[in-house]
């Protein structure tokens, strides 16, 4: 996974977000993808983000990962 730049993610549009509405959790790629769902489920048990949340980014990070 390439790290992004201020300028490629700020470039992404809302729904390469995990959380669109917080610009949170960028998934322009599968490897991103996979490290949005590890991030998610981190801050989760942290109490960080809600069940609803992780789900939101779980299911985005899923339909990426079905891409062939």
């Amino acid at each position: 996974m390439g790290e992004l730049t201020t300028n490629e993610r700020n470039a992404l549009a809302d729904e390469d977000f995990g959380l669109p509405g917080k610009r949170a959790y960028p998934m322009p790629d599968a490897s991103h993808a996979r490290n949005a769902k590890a991030r998610a489920a981190e801050e989760f048990n942290r109490g960080r983000i809600s069940s609803a949340e992780k789900a939101e980014i779980d299911q985005k990070a899923d339909e990426i990962l079905a891409r062939p």
